[in-house]
């Protein structure tokens, strides 16, 4: 059924589109050049957002697709446990079972007020720690459940009317093994909320609080619209796709997420019931990673069957019903360990996602990506320094060709949307070198478009640590699509004087000084014969 919606003069619109917009990636400059860690400050593994005071998505940053997706769930999350914010109040959580993600992604969340008692907006800001705590340093172990994975934070005032928790602020810190660093991240993610504020204060002295209120509402409104006019160019049907995760690390796989999805002109289903039951192993997805997903890829598949950009919160969205059963992998529940759920398994319930409107839209939907983020996290203690030192990353490898161009290389793909820590920054802040970084030349699937290519790095250690992997598409390839080969699987690899060592996909472990890491992503499928 087709909504009613008030005409609106669509010049202002898009201004406001781009105020609301330019406000989002403005808190997100802010947080990249305040932070502490190379993980936010160059890799840019963060997320900022506006809200209505609905607490319906108006614009969010050019940022992470897997942290804005889930967002929302955060900002509900923080108003329906906690009550009613006041002026001058920050909400922090990272619980994956109120809207998180992962236990290092550290949600901060305010209100703004105006002339009402009632919120005008809210603000919210998504950041990586590269260390929570946890067994492993970098909180990415291969753990049986959630609390071996580190500090595990509930909606909680960190700041209430102005003045920060002190209690809160060091039960914090002291159950990190960076605390400086977290302290200088956390500081900067309160400033980015600050300086998003600052510009919505600006543009209600300018255009009046009622006016700003209104163009949120006629935004998300409009989102809406723009996903109505997409699905009426998407072939009505129900389509089936099946991908499987290669293992939770303990033994455990293939683990397989399966979809059926109903598309019509009124609204999409994604219904994942037949996926595997929630796992051992870290890669169990909470609701909130599958939702974020679909908004993501049904985000994706509107823009090009539209041949334009929605609203960059894309609409509130009201037209999805996704299905996710409780205690599978794709709605996992306590005490599942979710660390690699947010990283791996989002990555393959997109290709699952794409794999199915590929049946509806096959002159549209690209290869799969490389499906995987080669998470790596490194830490011990600085011989430099003497000093705990915690370090994560994640890298980019190949993308799926489309039925009109080649996939591009060494680049994150999907639910990342990050970059590569430059290899001036890594040598500067921890005790390794690198020794090897280029594409893997070939590694893109064969096709009328290839895949593109992923990426070799190798990391000799100049001191002894502790490692932890979380990775895919090691033994399953990304598949090429329309006739085109798959893309090379990726590898891990630790050389050592004795020789090469092959390592699982997931894998923690302590490492000699003068061990060499050689992790290797996968190449993307091609398209077309």
């Amino acid at each position: 059924m087709q909504r009613s919606y008030n005409t609106v003069d669509p010049i202002r619109l898009e201004v406001y589109r781009h105020l609301f917009t330019a406000l989002a990636e403005e808190m997100g400059a802010a947080l990249k050049g305040a932070a502490y860690s190379p993980n936010i400050k160059e890799r840019r593994d963060y997320s900022c957002a506006l809200f209505d005071s609905a607490a319906r998505v108006v614009a969010m940053g050019d940022h992470m697709p897997v942290h804005l997706g889930a967002m929302p769930m955060s900002v509900t999350a923080a108003l329906e446990e906690l009550g009613p914010l006041d002026s001058g109040d920050v909400v922090m959580l990272n619980d994956p079972f109120r809207g998180g993600t992962h236990l290092p992604d550290i949600t901060l969340v305010m209100p703004v007020f105006g002339e009402h008692e009632s919120p005008l907006a809210y603000l919210a800001v998504r950041a990586h720690h590269s260390d929570v705590g946890g067994m492993t340093a970098g909180s990415m172990p291969l753990a049986r459940e959630i609390y071996q994975e580190g500090l595990r934070i509930p909606p909680v005032r960190l700041i209430a009317a102005g003045a920060r928790s002190e209690d809160i602020w060091r039960l914090l810190l002291a159950n990190v093994r960076t605390p400086h660093e977290r302290a200088g991240d956390l500081a900067a993610q309160i400033g980015c909320l600050s300086v998003g504020e600052k510009r919505l204060r600006e543009l209600v002295m300018r255009n009046g609080e009622s006016e700003v209120r209104a163009a949120m509402n006629d935004l998300v409104a409009y989102g809406e619209r723009m996903l109505e006019s997409a699905l009426a160019l998407i072939p009505p049907g129900t389509y089936h796709a099946e991908d499987a995760l290669e293992d939770d690390g303990f033994g455990n796989g293939p683990l397989w997420i399966r979809l059926s999805l109903h598309i019509s002109p009124q609204g999409i289903t994604a219904d994942f019931t037949g996926s595997a039951p929630q796992t051992s192993g870290g890669v169990n997805a909470v609701a909130s990673i599958t939702v974020s997903c679909v908004r993501y890829v049904v985000r994706c598949i509107a823009e090009a069957v539209l041949g334009q950009s929605l609203p960059a919160g894309g609409g509130a969205m009201s037209a999805l019903n996704v299905i996710t059963p409780e205690g599978s992998i794709v709605n996992a529940l306590p005490p599942a360990s979710v660390a690699a759920g947010n990283v791996e398994t989002s990555q393959r319930i997109t290709d699952v996602l794409f794999a199915a409107f590929a049946q509806a839209l096959p002159d549209i939907v690209l290869a799969d990506s490389q499906g995987t983020m080669n998470n790596l996290t490194l830490g011990g203690i600085d011989p430099r320094s003497g000093l705990p030192f915690a370090y994560y990353e994640t890298m980019g490898g190949g993308m799926g060709a489309s039925p009109s161009s080649d996939g591009l290389s060494g680049v994150h793909v999907h639910m990342s949307n990050s970059l590569n820590t430059p290899i001036e920054a890594l040598e500067h802040a921890y005790p390794v070198r690198i020794t090897h970084y280029s594409l893997r030349r070939g590694s893109g699937g064969a096709g009328a478009h290839r895949g593109g290519d992923g990426i070799r790095r190798d990391i000799h250690l100049l001191t002894d640590m502790d490692v932890s992997i979380l990775s895919e598409r090691r033994t399953i390839p990304p598949h090429g699509v329309q006739g085109g080969a798959s893309g090379a699987p990726g590898e891990n690899i630790v050389v050592r004087p004795n020789g090469e060592t092959a390592l699982p996909s997931k894998t923690t472990f302590r490492a000699s000084k003068d061990d060499v890491l050689s992790v290797r992503s996968p190449g993307g499928g091609g398209c077309g014969v």
